[in-house]
């Protein structure tokens, strides 16, 4: 199992960092990406990355909550990393909208997304991307930017490509996504009671099975994630999470898509492979 998403370097894992990880390993998790989401992460991301060389892989990037009244100086530290340690981080990430809590700088938060968007297309990796109460707003920048003609010295910005993390949007917002070749990541939320995203992976599935199109076209786009120390899966809701919790994620999918769950692990894992370049 590979966690394309897990905030192992936050404070909820300061007094047993070490022992978390050595347990994650033990219990089947091959790999985790560390995603950043301020200035001051920069330090945390890439020191337990540092520490687990070929196993945490960093991701730098500015959260939308941290976009605040300093965004032009805390985007501009964010964005100098990204480009100092270009060679040994495998996404821009967390970046994104985020309408929930606050809307005030809502206009910044689409500029500072937008930068990290033609960022990512200039350094040619892939985005994770965080989306709440924002999906009209997110859609919309993702796809204008994707498909937008940008050139540096003459040169053509690489494609846009990633993963919309901690997915439990419509059916119809899936399909956009997987229009557009990015990826979902799907977490604990899967296992909550009446969540409807199991209806809506579900249904994509039977769409496209019976236009004889590849059966597994939604479960190649798919990889695994746990959003830890948050969003832990039933039965271990409002524990502090952990990457060894995928596997009842990977469970619930193998009961939608009517398969082994090993045959989940190895998708969802061979998918992480490919986007995130991992080894």
């Amino acid at each position: 199992m590979i966690d394309t998403h897990c905030h192992i370097d936050e404070e909820a894992f300061a007094s047993d960092r070490e022992e978390v990880i050595a347990r994650q390993r033990e219990n089947g998790v091959q790999a985790m990406i560390v995603p950043g989401v301020n200035g001051a992460s920069i330090e945390t991301v890439l020191d337990v990355c540092h520490r687990h060389p070929n196993y945490c892989y960093p991701a730098l990037g500015l959260h939308p909550e941290d976009v605040k009244a300093d965004w032009e100086e805390q985007l501009a530290t964010v964005e100098s990393a990204i480009r100092e340690h270009r060679n040994e981080l495998v996404a821009i990430g967390e970046i994104g909208l985020d309408y929930y809590w606050d809307k005030t700088f809502k206009e910044e938060q689409k500029e500072v997304l937008r930068r990290q968007l033609v960022l990512a297309r200039e350094l040619d990796l892939p985005v994770i991307l965080h989306n709440r109460e924002s999906t009209e707003d997110i859609m919309r920048l993702v796809h204008d930017t994707a498909n937008e003609k940008l050139k540096i010295k003459n040169e053509e910005l690489k494609p846009l490509r990633g993963v919309f993390h901690c997915f439990n949007g419509s059916k119809e917002t899936a399909q956009q996504i997987l229009d557009m070749g990015f990826y979902v990541g799907i977490g604990g939320v899967l296992t909550f009671k009446n969540c409807k995203l199991a209806d809506t992976l579900s249904e994509l599935n039977t769409k496209w099975s019976n236009d004889q199109i590849n059966e597994q076209m939604v479960l190649d786009k798919i990889v695994l994630e746990t959003d830890a120390p948050y969003m832990a899966p039933v039965p271990h809701r409002g524990e502090r999470n952990e990457s060894r919790f995928m596997e009842l994620v990977a469970e619930r999918l193998a009961e939608i898509f009517q398969c082994p769950k090993q045959y989940i692990i190895d998708a969802t894992s061979a998918n992480a492979k490919q986007l995130f370049g991992l080894k």
